[in-house]
């Protein structure tokens, strides 16, 4: 498919993971990408490997969170590669994992990059996609929104990543702008977030996976195929919803209902 050709987007978060796979899906698709990310190294290599496929990229290093940088980062990606017609805000940071840990420092880290940077990289997109009558935002959200599954600061910032879709869905609207958001479960990433976790716990994933029924945890390529679908034209009819891409996980307790079904799948 090519739904994206002619088309420029932006990926915040863009050089590991769901971020690096998204780019690469909306690239592969015919898509001029910029990749965004606090780490310029892997930025500037997802973009090289989007040239390597004959499309056209620039990895930009920002802190997202960081005061002006939006507007910077929206002026640089629309410089290097024409108006923009999707952005994707995956950025995010993950903190302590219990309320108790969680400090002040921490509490508005998380949510400056989770939170904040999301609200001030649409602020910034906006007002040219509204002179062009269009424009797609996806928001990378997360089950931790929706059910309580620790990380105290990174849930409250994805449940109000879910609010902020809904209020840009409906003021912008009007303007031919569609505003969605992805809701991820655990997805297998070498993003730092994971690191400790699988350091103190090489087998976590394969831990997590009785919790799915569909008896896996997620690849960042699962999400970047929800992230394609909703940012494409044939996605013109959706707007403000969010779409769990999840494996089942918040649908029901699947490990609960086995084990109250002897003998049941």
């Amino acid at each position: 498919m090519k739904r994206f050709l002619a088309k420029t987007a932006l990926v915040t978060g863009g050089g590991r993971g769901i971020g690096r796979a998204t780019a690469l899906r909306l690239a592969t698709e015919g898509a001029a990408v910029a990749v965004v990310d606090l780490d310029g190294g892997p930025a500037h290599e997802v973009a090289k490997a989007i040239g390597e496929i004959g499309r056209t990229a620039v990895g930009l290093e920002a802190d997202v969170a960081a005061e002006g940088a939006a507007a910077r980062l929206i002026e640089a990606a629309e410089k290097a590669l024409g108006p923009l017609d999707i952005l994707v805000n995956n950025a995010a940071k993950t903190g302590p994992a219990d309320l108790a840990s969680t400090d002040e420092a921490s509490w508005d880290a998380e949510f400056a990059v989770t939170l904040r940077a999301a609200w001030a990289m649409a602020r910034a997109a906006l007002p040219g996609m509204t002179e062009r009558g269009r424009g797609v935002i996806v928001n990378i959200a997360s089950v931790n929104a929706l059910t309580a599954l620790g990380n105290p600061a990174y849930s409250a910032a994805k449940a109000g990543l879910l609010a902020l879709t809904r209020q840009i869905a409906t003021e912008y609207g009007p303007a031919g702008i569609r505003c969605n958001a992805v809701t991820p479960g655990t997805v297998h990433t070498d993003n730092p977030s994971w690191t400790s976790r699988l350091a103190a716990d090489p087998d976590v994933f394969t831990k997590l996976e009785r919790w799915y029924p569909v008896g896996r945890v997620g690849k960042p390529e699962d999400i970047a195929a929800a992230v394609a679908y909703l940012a494409a034209d044939e996605a013109g009819f959706v707007n403000g919803a969010n779409l769990v891409v999840d494996g089942g996980l918040t649908a029901g307790l699947a490990p609960m209902t086995r084990e109250l079904t002897p003998g049941g799948r």
